[in-house]
């Protein structure tokens, strides 16, 4: 059993570092150099990479049995109330926000997206709210489900995701300047505030890849 769950741990880190660095821009430039006119499709790709590697992920976890780690009916009814159901509303939101441009599909009928930054809308509030909603739907649903197993998951996607939201704000910052340096001083990166911003600007929403 522990061999299993060692196993779990690197396949959670190995999946998260590549996502990482089929993200990042000096990899994006060297793929677009050999794919060429392809290269319009890399976002499509990597999303799809993405998918079916999690899947395989997600497969292995669920393919052996895990110690529970905590029993308590409040926790996990807490926890569905408080956690995972506005993760999942959060989540929802920011994917029918930008679905079409972070999954690729927009390559399929625009060649160049429009770049910019999109600070209108849930990102009045917060920052990353992919990135929260995610956060707070995977540690909901380990404290309904609270197994050995869930928490390597949950465990290395926390860490993925605050260290991927340091290398990302570099990243916009670069890209962006004083626009986003604006915007970070307005709007926390994580805990919402009650109270939106009142200047919005519209364009393409950021992150990776």
């Amino acid at each position: 059993m522990f061999v299993r769950h060692l196993i779990l741990l690197l396949l959670w880190i190995l999946y998260c570092v590549l996502h990482s660095v089929l993200a990042t821009s000096s990899v994006k430039l060297f793929l677009g150099k050999v794919l060429g006119k392809l290269s319009r499709y890399y976002r499509l790709f990597y999303s799809l990479f993405a998918t079916v590697t999690l899947i395989f992920v997600l497969y292995f976890q669920y393919s052996f049995i895990s110690p529970v780690l905590i029993n308590s009916i409040f926790i996990k009814y807490t926890a569905l109330v408080a956690l995972a159901m506005p993760g999942l509303i959060i989540m929802i939101i920011s994917i029918i926000k930008y679905f079409k441009l972070l999954s690729g599909v927009r390559s399929l009928y625009q060649a160049r997206p429009a770049s910019g930054l999109k600070l209108n809308g849930i990102h009045n509030y917060v920052r990353h709210p992919l990135y929260l909603g995610t956060l707070l739907f995977t540690w909901g649903l380990f404290c309904i489900f609270p197994m050995l197993h869930n928490l390597i998951a949950v465990g290395v996607i926390t860490l993925y995701v605050l260290i991927g939201i340091t290398f990302e704000e570099k990243k916009l910052i670069n890209e962006f300047g004083s626009e986003y340096a604006d915007y970070m001083s307005q709007v926390p990166v994580l805990i919402p505030r009650l109270k939106g911003r009142t200047s919005t600007k519209k364009g393409q929403p950021f992150g990776h890849p």
